[in-house]
């Protein structure tokens, strides 16, 4: 009875030990390297960059307890970012989260270990980055835009609210990997009926010159490609139109948040907040290459009523009730 009683006690006192230990044991705290091609946020919990906490946050994870986040800003700058992965590999950084398409060539050369997650892409299978939506393959997975499938629908959109409109210029950044994407616009274009200049613009000079210069070419509107360069000075790029009076459209809605006269497409912080779920299933053991890429099934389109008014417009009665954002 007594030796019962002292093995019992013995595996009482040593399971009291193992959980007294696994509770004095340290929580492991992850550490995610981000890239972005913004600006660093006056604040983050405002920004299209918050959309990242926040995701992570409805899944558990509180920042600087759960994990620490090594934000990146490229602020449109790409010459920067081998010296950003550089740094995540010193680091050994857990997951990898890139938010510039521009970035992932640059990452993908760096490492085919650490996990990577697109918080945003534009093409990723065809511009060589993964082998399919459906099966991702490496170490990349993560969200896709759809904003190339979408050109036909903003050109209509422009259509509609430019009277007489015949001749639109498709601006995009060289440096960024989205080439097909404006190919894409350019057929939309001409699909539409609608002859078009394609317009490069890889700095802030020649972006300003698509604006000094646009009345050469009589371009009677703007279809503005999404890349990190132009997000981050889309503020100065709704004023330049204004300034202008050249009707402009975006493919996010916070181009028209900022002052652009109208968007169709994505939003850049549901991205961010989509992305903390790769990051979640990667931290709990799946594999990026067994992580499908998703594409947003949700297009907003944004009118700012504001903008239309600057630029002398009459908004079309159909357009306003087939708009899911006014801004006044």
């Amino acid at each position: 009875m007594r030796r019962r009683e002292f093995v019992l006690g013995s595996v009482g006192g040593a399971l009291a030990s193992s959980v007294d230990i696994a509770r004095a044991q340290p929580r492991k705290v992850w550490r995610i390297g981000l890239i972005t091609g913004l600006a660093r946020p006056h604040s983050f919990s405002t920004s299209l960059l918050g959309g990242f906490a926040n995701g992570m946050l409805e899944l558990g994870y509180v920042e600087d307890r759960d994990y620490i986040a090594e934000w990146r800003f490229a602020d449109g700058q790409y010459e920067g970012l081998p010296g950003f992965m550089a740094d995540f590999i010193r680091m050994q950084v857990d997951v990898i989260v890139l938010g510039s398409t521009a970035a992932i060539p640059v990452a993908k050369r760096a490492t085919a270990s650490i996990p990577i997650v697109l918080a945003y892409s534009v093409d990723p299978v065809g511009n060589g980055f993964v082998d399919s939506l459906a099966r991702p393959g490496g170490n990349i997975t993560g969200l896709a835009s759809s904003s190339d499938d979408s050109s036909p629908k903003r050109l209509e959109l422009l259509t509609a609210m430019v009277p007489n409109l015949r001749r639109v210029g498709i601006v995009w950044n060289p440096d960024s990997p989205v080439q097909q994407a404006a190919r894409t616009a350019e057929a939309a274009a001409r699909d539409a009926g609608l002859s078009s200049v394609v317009i490069e613009a890889r700095t802030f000079v020649e972006l300003e010159n698509v604006f000094a210069m646009m009345s050469e070419p009589r371009l009677q509107a703007l279809v503005i490609m999404p890349d990190s360069f132009f997000n981050a000075r889309r503020d100065r790029i709704a004023a330049l139109a204004i300034e202008n009076k050249m009707p402009t459209i975006f493919a996010q809605r916070e181009y028209a948040e900022a002052g652009g006269l109208m968007a169709y497409g994505e939003s850049t912080g549901e991205f961010y907040r989509r992305a903390a779920s790769y990051v979640d299933k990667i931290l709990k053991g799946t594999k990026p290459a067994n992580l499908p890429m998703e594409q947003p099934t949700r297009f907003f389109f944004t009118v700012n009523l504001s903008t239309a008014k600057a630029l002398g417009l009459e908004v079309p009665t159909s357009l306003l009730a087939r708009a899911d954002e006014i801004i006044d």
